[in-house]
């Protein structure tokens, strides 16, 4: 994320006595400043009420990450939203917009992973480049609905990155292209030699699962049990701060340091594999639903003691 910030002084924002309790999108204002200025949605063209009303839909869309059944409260949605890849989410929005600052700042970032992942789904440098130039004309909204140009931009959610979003739409185009190139092909009264679909996936997928195989069996059973409660299991901090006798600051800190940890024990462990680090950060970005790795039995953990009777370790204090 740029560390470009906006001056106070440019944002004219209303004083603190004269903010509503709620904006108009439902979101409390002081919590939509903070989130738009995260996100510095203002460099990409992204006024703070557009951003707050896309940070309203997707919270409502996908019930703040929580079973339809359940009801978050105000610190589950403000924790949901600040989870979000929230300058990938503005960046993607402002595009869908046709906001010209946002376009050049998308192409300067992705041009060249989305065409090294078009060539890989493809395996051939002159697809790939059809592929992602085909992929750019519908991003940028070529299509129109009701009169209106429509962009797939709009429907990011911000949950994953930018770049496994961009991934599994061109592997989804891929797909579309061949099920109907090979449909309108004629048979003129041959038989035809059945021809494989295209790679769904990056040649990377296999080294990434094993990656994450390596990375997660390596987690101390505390670690393993975290991971597991909160990310599948879906318990709030509060729950698993009162499983572990722990305040739920506590928890919240550890996962936001474990996650980080994760993150570049990866790293370390594709670059091992054999992929350069700029391929591993590409790798990185690829959809969790195309890995084929049962996270639940990987992260399945023995009895856990509360941590105030666990001896801390440097270790320990730094997840």
């Amino acid at each position: 994320m740029d560390t470009v910030s906006s001056k106070a002084a440019d944002l004219a924002l209303p004083a603190p006595a004269e903010r509503q309790s709620t904006s108009v999108s439902g979101l409390w204002p002081d919590l939509t400043i903070e989130l738009w200025r995260a996100a510095e949605a203002e460099s990409f063209g992204l006024g703070l009420e557009e951003f707050s009303l896309v940070l309203t839909s997707v919270g409502e869309r996908v019930n703040h990450g929580f079973p339809p059944s359940v009801v978050p409260g105000a610190a589950q949605k403000a924790e949901f939203y600040r989870g979000l890849h929230l300058s990938e989410l503005a960046l993607a929005h402002s595009c869908a917009l046709g906001r010209e600052t946002a376009w050049e700042a998308f192409l300067g970032r992705f041009r060249e992973s989305v065409l090294r992942a078009a060539i890989s789904i493809t395996g051939s440098a002159s697809l790939g480049q059809d592929l992602a130039d085909s992929l750019y004309a519908e991003l940028y909204g070529l299509r129109e609905s009701a009169g209106e140009r429509r962009s797939p931009l709009a429907s990011y959610s911000g949950r994953g990155s930018l770049m496994g979003w961009l991934r599994a739409t061109l592997v989804q185009r891929s797909r579309d292209h061949h099920r109907r190139t090979y449909r309108e092909t004629p048979l003129d009264g041959v038989e035809s030699v059945a021809v494989a679909p295209p790679t769904p996936v990056p040649s990377e997928l296999a080294r990434l699962t094993a990656a994450v195989a390596r990375t997660l069996r390596g987690l101390t059973a505390e670690d393993r049990f975290l991971l597991s409660a909160y990310y599948l299991d879906r318990q709030t901090l509060f729950q698993i701060a009162q499983t572990l006798a722990v305040h739920e600051a506590t928890i919240s800190r550890r996962l936001k340091r474990l996650a980080a940890n994760l993150r570049k024990q990866l790293l370390e462990n594709l670059v091992s594999g054999g992929l350069s680090k700029a391929a591993a950060e590409e790798t990185l970005g690829t959809d969790p639903r195309d890995i084929e790795i049962n996270l639940r039995k990987l992260l399945q953990t023995s009895q856990i003691s509360p941590f105030s009777q666990q001896t801390p370790t440097p270790a320990s204090d730094s997840l």
